[in-house]
């Protein structure tokens, strides 16, 4: 089970985060969030990653998740530190044979050398609750984005608004672009739609894209931070 440190850093990304809840609010309410759509991926070519995992349980029962669903010890998912959310992943435990199927839906785990952290219910699926870590083989089947490979971190981009029309994108592009000259419209293809998101930067460290994003926000547009 995981010790005193992930439950702290996990406290603290907790605390960074919440400033944007009402933003993310005010997005939700005034552009058009694109649809997700799973992408299977046939055998033989699945993104696979081996290492220790832990579990994590009791203590982030019925908080909230990186995905913003609620943490249920008792649902089968599992914290990944750069697969998107929503990842379906094959959990083999690589002591015993003994396999679970996922969801990633939180980020972590923080402890160093740790590839995952597995909620009560996969981890007793896979007999680890005793000894609290086991080596494991990850084997992704199917995401809401294309995934190469595992990356071993995220970078990130600030989503400032999400339009059907590309003229409106291209209006508030114009106004950023005054004091933001690094600002993008991102076109994005959803069935026999097309949104046109207006994001801005590229980020490597999480805490930075926060700093730029509190500084956009109190300049009075909404901003989600978004993982590339």
């Amino acid at each position: 089970m995981n010790d005193r440190k992930d439950n702290h850093k996990r406290q603290s990304w907790a605390k960074r985060a919440t400033p944007l809840g009402v933003v993310l609010l005010f997005l939700a309410a005034c552009s058009i969030p694109p649809a997700k759509v799973a992408i299977p991926i046939a055998p033989g070519t699945r993104p696979t990653q081996t290492g220790i995992a832990s579990w994590y349980g009791p203590g982030f029962h019925g908080k909230p998740t990186a995905s913003g669903a609620i943490y249920d010890q008792n649902d089968l998912t599992a914290a990944h530190q750069t697969l998107p959310l929503g990842t379906r992943v094959l959990v083999t435990n690589l002591q015993n044979a003994s396999a679970v199927e996922v969801t990633i839906n939180d980020r972590g785990p923080f402890a160093k050398g740790r590839i995952l952290d597995l909620s009560y219910a996969a981890g007793r699926a896979l007999g680890m609750i005793v000894p609290g870590t086991i080596p494991v083989r990850l084997e992704v089947i199917e995401s809401p984005y294309p995934v190469g490979f595992i990356r071993s971190s995220l970078d990130y981009t600030l989503q400032i608004g999400s339009f059907s029309q590309r003229q409106n994108a291209q209006e508030l592009r114009d106004r950023l672009a005054k004091s933001h000259p690094d600002v993008i419209i991102t076109p994005l293809q959803v069935k026999d739609a097309t949104y046109y998101r207006v994001q801005l930067g590229t980020f490597s460290d999480r805490a930075a894209a926060e700093e730029q994003a509190r500084q956009i926000t109190q300049a009075g547009y909404p901003v989600i931070i978004m993982e590339k």
